[in-house]
């Protein structure tokens, strides 16, 4: 999220019709459409990094995983919006037949940038836990070698953490596993390579 919401008002269709004319991503919340800004090379790195994981792991199970272009939507809060890597299993649904708008995520990961942090952590967060569907919600760090890992415990989430290469982070709802050395393959903290979000 960067720019703030413009001052017009939107209905869900109408931003629905422009989003999928338009050659840049915003979300849609609250009948406000905002510009999502551009990620960093670090940013990039780790969600692809990601994908690939959980996208091996998936290989021959019905199950997909997708990178930032997967827009979700949070049915109950009217949150359109495009997390960093998504995962589903099972029944696969859909908004409409455009196949564009996924309804029922499994696993959502958000890569944390400083001007995203404090909403990923926060609203975004609070618009997520409304999908009866989201097991996993994983935050990733691009700033240091760091993950959190939060798990649906019936109406309670249970946070856990990781912060050496070695340690993984168990995704039991699909059953895959990240390892953090996998997860920041490439990625070099000593480098001025993080000027974007």
């Amino acid at each position: 999220m960067a720019s703030p919401a413009t001052a017009a008002y939107y209905t869900a269709a109408e931003y629905l019709a422009l989003e999928r004319r338009a050659t840049y991503k915003s979300e849609y919340v609250g009948g406000h459409i905002i510009a999502m800004s551009g990620a960093s090379r670090r940013h990039n790195l780790i969600a692809a990094n990601i994908s690939r994981e959980l996208s091996s792991q998936l290989r021959g199970r019905p199950c997909e995983s997708y990178i930032s272009d997967m827009r979700v939507r949070v049915s109950e809060t009217g949150l359109y919006t495009y997390p960093d890597v998504v995962a589903v299993c099972g029944d696969i649904r859909f908004a409409d037949e455009q196949t564009d708008t996924l309804l029922n995520p499994t696993v959502i990961v958000e890569v944390l940038s400083a001007s995203t942090e404090a909403y990923d952590r926060g609203d975004k967060f609070a618009h997520y836990r409304r999908l009866a569907s989201l097991h996993d919600y994983v935050l990733v760090s691009q700033d240091d070698v760091r993950v959190e890992h939060y798990v649906r415990q019936g109406e309670k989430w249970l946070l856990s953490e990781a912060s050496l290469l070695t340690d993984t982070v168990s995704l039991a709802s699909i059953q895959c596993t990240l390892v953090l050395e996998d997860i920041y393959d490439k990625v070099r903290f000593d480098t001025a390579d993080n000027t974007a979000g």
